[in-house]
């Protein structure tokens, strides 16, 4: 009991050393992909040539013009644009009619009042005064033009009264703003007749200006319109340098103008500032975030397998690394970053998830490279996710051209959704014509280099690829070769074993490349020892007969043990080897068990582990498939049924063997799947043993001469 609870107690120490590890494992990527992601992002990687200038700092030296260049200045333009608004005057509504109208009525009454005020006889001097000026429109008049009004006689009130009704009708028939009004009442003056006599004159013009009001208003609306028109009306500013032009003289402040000429020269370098670093360091954890939380939903494997993590870690680092060198440059070359390899070599080594985030995340990275470009952002996302979901199993090179050309015409349509937007008043230029024929070459490109990295991804890391396993089956594969001229029965069986087993694969979604792979290798270890395994023995020839049970076993079930031997020495990829001991599990050697108990005559006497398979059992569907094919292919050669039924018979008893010992507890198989996998099975042989007719031998007929004429003996049964 106590020896059991220190088992179990140490293995659940081993259980939680390895989910340390694993967790240290995960955090020390993390920490590396942050400052590694933050720091490239945010410095220049390698020496750019150009200079750490901002607007306010002195130039230490002369900056000269690296070749002739024209370019639109918006600081010239936008200078240009101000000084014409300024130029525009205000803008001020028409005369109005009915205010003169008014003011001529108003001035009408006055002037009935101011004769009735004449026409009173008993008034004094004084009184006539104070009820004159006690007029609105009199208030600031002067006293003697008003001692004046009332010196005038008949004749001439008469004349005066009409002189200034035509003087208010001409005055304010101009326009007069309320600016201009002291102006305009100035002019009054200018309109009274000249044959009026100088007193007449002078009482005249007083009188009638005080009826002059402004009839011309500010009209903000049309003064906008009228700006906003001239503003449009100026004509982009080209400024122009020759190469080597001096742009910036040495101990010049640099303004506006010169930091403008320097960006569009890619000649300056801001200054990279400590809260820009933090910036990029809190975008990029938020990032390697939303990945983490992503790939531990739909994909956690990559997350807590050492080898798949450091190839995501590598495959991220090596992309923004590319993206680092290609992106700052703000040329065309941008639009040469191979985003579309990114995803294809991720889904493709990885999984389909692992590429659509990555290639997101590219996308953000890129953007943040590029200057907080969301044309780089969408351009470089948009040719990795197209190309991830393009890409279904790489059996051929077809598949991937064709992922990476539907990723080049995404990249099209994102550069001409832009161009529209952004540049709808441009007509097509050389740089916009060339960016469309770089971003056709990036298919071809990022197809190129995703074949590269499949191939060398594979051996590196022990990921199985499409590709790789394409070159496995092979049949000029040293193995393969080897198996055929060294065992050929079990040559024969590993061909029926994988027929089998890739059919079923089909029909319950398992990948059924590798699983025929893995069939094709899972006896190689028969190779070291061909002859003591049925399949390959001639007729009668049984060598186990002349040794006894134990010895037999150890050869029987040694092919395991020499056949990881022969897969490591030709380096065969993990998921391949696991075939070899998988394929049989935990099983027992039972006719050389029954045969030692047989001659021990006690069981007791015989120690059964001896003759069971060291394992482990299956953990993957495809191994499992391997079982259950390499059983039933076995023992229906062996018994060949000759109906459907005693052929269906045979299969049935070999899945009740193999799920009553329990091989199947550690893959993920279900019920309805092994169902689907028996069909396959009594489909698939049905046509492989279906029974022969037998021919009838001719009179005479020697068995030498039972051969058709392709010169191939004739199928006797």
């Amino acid at each position: 009991m106590n020896n059991l609870r220190e088992t179990k107690d140490n293995e659940g120490r081993r259980v939680r050393l390895h989910q340390w590890w694993q967790w240290g494992q995960l955090a020390l990527a993390a920490l590396a992909v942050l400052v590694y992601s933050t720091s490239l992002i945010s410095f220049p990687l390698l020496p750019s040539g150009r200079l750490v200038l901002e607007e306010g700092d002195v130039s230490p030296q002369d900056i000269h013009a690296p070749r002739r260049v024209s370019y639109e200045s918006e600081v010239l333009t936008t200078e240009a644009q101000v000084t014409a608004v300024q130029a525009v005057p205000l803008v001020y509504t028409s005369p109005d009619s009915e205010l003169a109208r008014r003011q001529l009525e108003r001035a009408r009454q006055v002037l009935d009042y101011l004769a009735s005020v004449r026409a009173d006889s008993f008034a004094s001097p004084a009184q006539r005064r104070a009820w004159t000026l006690a007029v609105p429109e009199f208030a600031g008049i002067s006293p003697a033009i008003v001692d004046q009004l009332y010196d005038l006689s008949d004749e001439s009130w008469g004349r005066v009264q009409l002189e200034i009704q035509t003087a208010i009708e001409r005055a304010m028939r101009a326009e007069i703003s309320e600016g201009g009004l002291e102006e305009a009442r100035a002019g009054v003056a200018s309109l009274v007749g000249l044959d009026l006599s100088t007193e007449e004159a002078a009482v005249t013009a007083a009188l009638a200006r005080q009826f002059i009001v402004p009839n011309s208003f500010y009209d903000e609306a049309a003064t906008q319109a009228a700006r906003e028109q001239a503003r449009e009306n100026v004509a982009p500013v080209i400024r122009t340098f020759e190469a080597n032009e001096i742009i910036v003289r040495e101990g010049q402040r640099l303004g506006p103008l010169q930091i403008e000429a320097l960006q569009f020269l890619d000649l300056q370098q801001p200054h990279t500032r400590q809260v820009d670093v933090i910036g990029y360091g809190i975008l990029v954890a938020i990032g390697m975030l939303a990945l983490g939380a992503f790939l531990s939903r739909f994909q956690p494997e990559v997350l807590w397998q050492g080898r798949q993590l450091l190839l995501l870690v590598l495959l991220w680092s090596l992309f923004l690394l590319l993206a680092r060198l290609m992106i700052p440059d703000r040329t065309t070359l941008q639009y040469l970053f191979p985003s579309a390899a990114l995803g294809i070599l991720a889904a493709s080594t990885l999984g389909h998830q692992v590429g659509l985030a990555l290639s997101v995340s590219m996308g953000g990275a890129v953007g943040l490279i590029g200057g907080g470009s969301l044309e780089m952002a969408v351009y470089a996302a948009a040719g990795g996710v197209v190309a991830t979901l393009a890409l279904r199993r790489v059996e051929r090179l077809s598949v991937l051209f064709r992922a990476a050309g539907l990723a080049a015409l995404a990249h099209l349509t994102v550069l001409l959704g832009f161009y529209l937007l952004l540049k709808r008043s441009e007509t097509l230029s050389l740089d916009v014509a060339l960016s469309v024929l770089v971003a056709i070459v990036n298919g071809g490109v990022s197809a190129s280099l995703a074949l590269g990295g499949l191939f060398l991804i594979g051996p590196l890391f022990d990921i199985i690829t499409t590709f790789r396993l394409i070159e496995l089956s092979r049949p000029d594969q040293p193995l393969i070769q080897r198996m055929l001229r060294e065992a050929p029965g079990t040559y024969h069986h590993s061909l029926m074993v994988a027929n089998l087993a890739e059919q079923a694969a089909e029909q319950i979604g398992a990948d059924a490349l590798l699983t025929r792979v893995g069939a094709y290798y899972h006896d190689i270890g028969k190779i070291a020892q061909s002859y003591f395994f049925i399949e390959n023995q001639l007729e009668g020839v049984n060598p186990h007969e002349t040794l006894n049970p134990y010895a037999s076993a150890e050869i029987i079930i040694g092919h395991v043990k020499n056949g990881l031997e022969l897969a490591r020495r030709h380096h065969l990829p993990s998921r391949i080897r696991a075939f070899i001991p998988e394929h049989h599990g935990t099983n027992r050697a039972s006719f050389l068990y029954e045969r030692a108990v047989q001659l021990a005559g006690d069981p007791a006497l015989v120690d059964e582990s001896l003759f069971h398979h060291r394992g482990p059992k299956p953990q993957s569907r495809e191994t499992a498939l391997v079982m259950l094919a390499d059983g039933c292919e076995a023992s229906v050669r062996a018994s060949r049924p000759d109906t459907p039924e005693a052929l269906a018979e045979v299969i049935d008893r070999i899945f009740r063997y193999v799920m009553k010992s329990g091989q199947l507890d550690e893959c993920p198989l279900t019920m309805r799947e092994l169902s689907l996998v028996r069909d396959s099975f009594i489909s698939t042989l049905k046509g492989t043993y279906h029974p022969r007719i037998q021919y009838p031998q001719r009179v005479g007929e020697k068995e030498e001469e039972k051969t058709d004429v392709s010169g191939e003996k004739r199928d006797d049964g």
